[in-house]
Order: C-alpha cells, then sequence, then structure tokens
C-alpha cells in the first residue's frame, strides 16, 4: 500500500523502510519536555526499553512517573505545543516512528500500534454512536464498503461481549466496564500487533476488572498481539505481565522479567511498592508507605530522584546521578548503592 504525502506525491512503501526485527517495539534513549514560558517539565528523561513479539511488558510507576507520555511518545502523539521529543530512537516493528510523514503514520495507527485510553468517558466522541466509532478506524485502514464495516463492527463487538445489535447506542448509555470494552474493540478493529493499554482497569469495580482482563488476555492470544500494560496496580502486572519497567520521576529506575522484579528486587524503589501492599498471610500487620512525595518534573534534583525518599541513600545519592547496574542480560537497576557491592536491599537480605 502506498499513502498519499502532502504534495499528493507517492511516500515511500513502509516495507522498504522497515528494518528486518524480532522486536515488536524498542525505544532508546527517549527524552520529552513539556515547555511553557515560565518552566521545563522533564517528563520522559532518557529510557530506553524493548518488546519482543508476542510478550506483555508492564509499565508500573506512581502518577506522574512520565509512564503515559512516554507511550504517547511511542505513538508520536505527544501533544506539540508544549510537548516535545527532544531526543532518542522509537522503532515499532522496525519502522522508525520520528521518520514517517503524517500520511504514513496514520497509516501506522490503528493498523500496527493502538491504544486503550484511561478513561473510556473521556476517549469516547459522546455525540457519536459507538458503530460509528469502531466504524471509522475500520474504513480508514480497509478498502471496504460502509455495510462491509458495518458487519466487521458488530463481529468486534461480539468479541468484546456486547450484543452486536448496541452499535447504535450512545457512550452514555453503557457502564463504565462497556464503554471500556468499546474502548478495547475501537483499538483492536484493525488487528495491531501492537497494542499499548493505559489503566485499563483504574476506574472499575474489582468484578468488572477480572472480566476485561480475562477477556484482554484472550484477545492477545488470539492475535498474537504485543502489549504494553500501564499500571500501578502490581496484582495486575503479576496476572498479565512477562516483564516489568519501574518508572520514577520520568526514569525506567528497574527492568526486567516479571520473575526477577518480583522475585529478586533490586531498586529500593521497586521495594517500597511491594512493601506497600497488604500481607494476606498477616492482616494485622501495618502498612509500609513511601514517605515523601515524587519530585517536582520541573524541578528535578541533580541525583538521584528518590533519593530524598529511600531509606539506603548517602550523601552520593544526593550528588550524583545513579548509575545502571546489571544484574543478568535481563535485569537492570539504576541505583548508586550498588558501587558498594556489598550493598543489599531488604527484600533480598
Amino acid at each position: 500500500m502506498k499513502l498519499n504525502g502532502k504534495n499528493g506525491k507517492s511516500d515511500t512503501n513502509l516495507e522498504q523502510i522497515r528494518e528486518k526485527t524480532d522486536l515488536a517495539v524498542s525505544v532508546e534513549n527517549l527524552v520529552v519536555h513539556y515547555e511553557t514560558s515560565s518552566e521545563t517539565v522533564e517528563a520522559v528523561n532518557s529510557i530506553s526499553f524493548s518488546l519482543k513479539k508476542k510478550r506483555t511488558l508492564g509499565l508500573v510507576g506512581e502518577t506522574g512517573a512520565g509512564k503515559t507520555t512516554a507511550m504517547l511518545a511511542l505513538m508520536n502523539m505527544v501533544p506539540n505545543p508544549p510537548g516535545r521529543i527532544i531526543e532518542g530512537e522509537i522503532r515499532v516493528n522496525g519502522l522508525d516512528m520520528r521518520k514517517l510523514t503524517p500520511a504514513q503514520l496514520q497509516h501506522v495507527r490503528g493498523s500496527e500500534i493502538a491504544m486503550i485510553f484511561q478513561d473510556p468517558m473521556t476517549s469516547l466522541n459522546p455525540v457519536l454512536t459507538i458503530g460509528e466509532q469502531i466504524g471509522e478506524s475500520i474504513l480508514l485502514h480497509r478498502n471496504i464498503s460502509k455495510a462491509e464495516a458495518l458487519k466487521e463492527t458488530q463481529k468486534l463487538l461480539e468479541r468484546v461481549g456486547i450484543d452486536p445489535e448496541r452499535y447504535g447506542e450512545y457512550p452514555h448509555q453503557f457502564s463504565g466496564g462497556m464503554r471500556q470494552r468499546v474502548g478495547i474493540a475501537i483499538a483492536l478493529a484493525c488487528n495491531p500487533s501492537v497494542l499499548i493499554a493505559d489503566e485499563p482497569t483504574s476506574a472499575l469495580d474489582v468484578t468488572i476488572q477480572a472480566q476485561i482482563l480475562q477477556m484482554m488476555r484472550k484477545l492477545k492470544e488470539e492475535n498474537d498481539t504485543s502489549m504494553i500494560l500501564i499500571t500501578h496496580d502490581l496484582g495486575v502486572v503479576a496476572e498479565m505481565c512477562d516483564d516489568v519497567a519501574v518508572m520514577y520521576a520520568g526514569h525506567i529506575v528497574e527492568y526486567g522479567t516479571l520473575e526477577e522484579v518480583f522475585n529478586k528486587t533490586k531498586h529500593p524503589y521497586t521495594e517500597g511498592l511491594f512493601n506497600s501492599l497488604p500481607n494476606i498471610n498477616n492482616r494485622v500487620e501495618k502498612l509500609q508507605p513511601i514517605q515523601g512525595l515524587m519530585p517536582d518534573p520541573a524541578n528535578l534534583p541533580k541525583g538521584c530522584a528518590f533519593a530524598e525518599r529511600c531509606p539506603y541513600a548517602s550523601e552520593a545519592c544526593r550528588e550524583n546521578p545513579p548509575e545502571t547496574h546489571s544484574f543478568s542480560d535481563t535485569h537492570l537497576a539504576a541505583c548508586t548503592a550498588y558501587q558498594d557491592p556489598d550493598f543489599r536491599i531488604g527484600r533480598n537480605k
């Protein structure tokens, strides 16, 4: 398929510029800022990660850690102004997302990479029926008639557990869980190979959460989809993910397989996240929340951003940016304290 650029000329065929790779996503040294006349918010600070095909990566961290901004950058959708990708290499299925033309990007979004947004009530158009919103994506990316698009829309609704006859209803006529299912249907309309899910269950009660997660897992397996799951819920990560990246103040502070991050925790912030969870084996034990707040991304410290909240921090942590240490081919942590070879955090003593 060839796409028309701004000048009406045929753009380079995507297959001619696609590099061969076994990675669904590759990000190197990504930096994203939000710039205003009064301040610069350093939202994402030189992060690198990759996602193998057919695997699920959990992106974990507090609100404001930069998770959603990083994923918007992955789709080249950072709102500009005030957002700007300062530097970094972003590849999806071997395509350099920063070098694609607007027409090429329009084709890639939806057909190769798609996103389920956090709040379905604000991401859905209130004046269009759900059938129109799902069908719009199908008509944009596939050369089929409106009648055929309607049939495909009804099939999609059935796949996500919604009565196909409801295609003519509006978002306000659906519950929160059903609206989230509509959002998933829109994201899956063109069977993308990479799916980003931004807190897909955060606004739902626990029973509906379980249904949505089970449905997403089933659809992922049926379509051989690679997925990035943005969440702050470690239970959801344990249920859904193969690999985990822990973000704090715009940095990835720990990265590894699910087993490595959960059972061989190396970063004090990751340890703090686990310690703040209730212990089902000891219901009278008090929770151990992480003290303090994440630093202002418009005024980050010169040393480790977690130092002021870290029980292991030394003066070196406050003065020097953390170095990244490797514990295996897949397990990394950015922590100055590991310059001391005898350093161990509590979960691994």
